[in-house]
């Protein structure tokens, strides 16, 4: 068993949870001579989504969006060297699609995870303090509790699991991770460990209108009988799919963040809740074969399922052994009551604050509401100490949880812990504009790839 390190060692950084964008992270920290840093994960193993691990599953952004190509093309932990060494690269050449599997990739965060030997799993941070310029980490073990000192941290906890309010009474009682008695309750994280369990029921709900939602719909109309019903239920006014074209994609740039940034944090507030197609939506094959297989199912008479849209959860009540759920539509306002013997809560996930972060609470900048103010190049520390992975949503905007966004986030970190511009740092890779230009009577209207000046600060 490994202890994270000993106390009298000060490290550069150590990064606090080892989900993709910390193991990027640790990826590119690799070729940085004599950048000192830990990656401390409270797993015992990297799982990335295992409930949601269904069969065919992919990606919704290319293979390149690994952890280390688009900022280091020809670093060894690239998601091609591991087909190579793995003896897949020409197999996937063959297949000629950009979109890895997802356990193909969740077999690849393995292989980087084994080759770093900054990353240290079943290493819990339980306590922080700060003192002289160093922040000291209380780390549980199973050797016991260790002390870990470093200059700054890298936060990438993750998110966890949102619950709608109308269901939160019913998830306490009975545990995200599935319900237990007669009528299971699961958010969808958990899938995958119930799915028989679902499966053997007559009556099935699934809640939310995003990529899971439609991933456990679909599996579930695959296996569905005929003496089953299927209902989907989303607030959302339709199941919208992902929008994914080229220009929107442009969104997904350094230039968009800037603007974004830039702006008032109402403003902010109001594009994120327009903006959840880019991010929140469903893979449009996937809505087409959702689509294809209930025509199927229909050549023989009207499948036992039912789509509703614009339709929101307002109770969950648990009643002889049944969840009786109470809906709304949005637009009508009309009330139905819908009685199922097991539901899915797919229903996304939230940023939460880790608890350790209590001990230093006056380290951290915060917004007037007390949300995190995180800065342009992804600090919440008051000195630019503590940088932040997928905690920037209301700041940053839908690129915080953008695989594709991990390896420019890491090189603009790396490079403002180091001072030294390590990677090089795209300024412009969009053909449009966002908000008006600095000097509007010279505006930059080509792509160009030059430094953050912030990040040599």
């Amino acid at each position: 068993m490994q202890t994270p390190a000993t106390a009298d060692r000060i490290l550069d950084a150590v990064g606090i949870g080892a989900g993709p964008f910390n193991l990027g992270f640790a990826a590119l920290a690799d070729n940085v001579p004599g950048l000192d840093i830990l990656v401390l994960e409270a797993a015992p193993e990297l799982a990335w989504h295992p409930g949601m691990m269904l069969e065919g599953t992919h990606l919704q952004v290319p293979f390149m969006a690994d952890l280390v190509t688009l900022a280091d093309p020809a670093n060894r932990h690239s998601f091609l060297n591991f087909l190579k060494e793995s003896g897949r690269i020409y197999p996937f050449y063959i297949r000629e699609d950009f979109y890895a599997l997802r356990a193909e990739y969740n077999n690849y965060l393995r292989w980087a995870a084994e080759r770093l030997a900054s990353v240290r799993f079943g290493q819990r941070v339980v306590g922080a303090s700060f003192e002289a310029g160093v922040y000291t980490l209380d780390v549980e073990h199973d050797g016991g509790t260790s002390q870990v000192r470093t200059r700054r941290l890298v936060l990438g906890t993750g998110t966890t699991p949102e619950v709608p309010a109308a269901a939160r009474h019913a998830v306490a009682a009975t545990g995200a991770e599935g319900a237990a008695g007669t009528a299971p309750l699961v958010h969808s994280s958990a899938y995958r460990g119930h799915r028989e369990a679902l499966r053997s029921r007559r009556r099935l709900a699934v809640v939310g209108s995003g990529q899971s939602a439609a991933e456990v719909f679909a599996d579930l109309l695959g296996g569905l009988g005929d003496d089953q019903e299927l209902v989907w239920i989303t607030r959302s006014p339709r199941f919208f799919p992902l929008e994914y074209t080229k220009l929107t994609l442009e969104m997904t740039s350094p230039e968009y963040i800037d603007h974004f940034h830039s702006l008032p944090q109402d403003r902010r507030d109001r594009l994120n809740a327009t903006q959840k197609a880019l991010f929140k939506g469903i893979n449009a094959d996937l809505v087409n074969g959702i689509h294809e297989m209930l025509y199927r199912r229909s050549v023989e008479g009207a499948p036992p399922v039912r789509l509703l849209a614009a339709t929101s959860l307002e109770s969950l009540e648990q009643e002889d052994g049944h969840w009786q759920l109470g809906l709304r539509n949005q637009d009508d306002g009309g009330p139905q009551v819908i009685e199922v013997d097991a539901a899915v809560l797919a229903t996304g996930y939230s940023y939460r604050e880790p608890d350790f972060l209590a001990g230093i609470a006056d380290r951290l900048q915060r917004l007037p509401d007390g949300r995190l103010d995180v800065d342009r190049d992804y600090s919440v520390g008051v000195c630019g100490d503590i940088l932040v992975q997928n905690a920037e949503l209301h700041t940053h905007g839908f690129t915080a949880p953008d695989l594709g966004m991990g390896a420019y986030r890491n090189s603009v970190i790396i490079n403002r812990i180091t001072g030294v511009e390590h990677y090089s740092v795209e300024r412009r890779i969009a053909f449009q504009e966002f908000g008006t230009p600095a000097d509007p009577s010279n505006p930059s209207p080509t792509p160009s790839t030059t430094p953050l000046q912030e990040a040599t600060a």
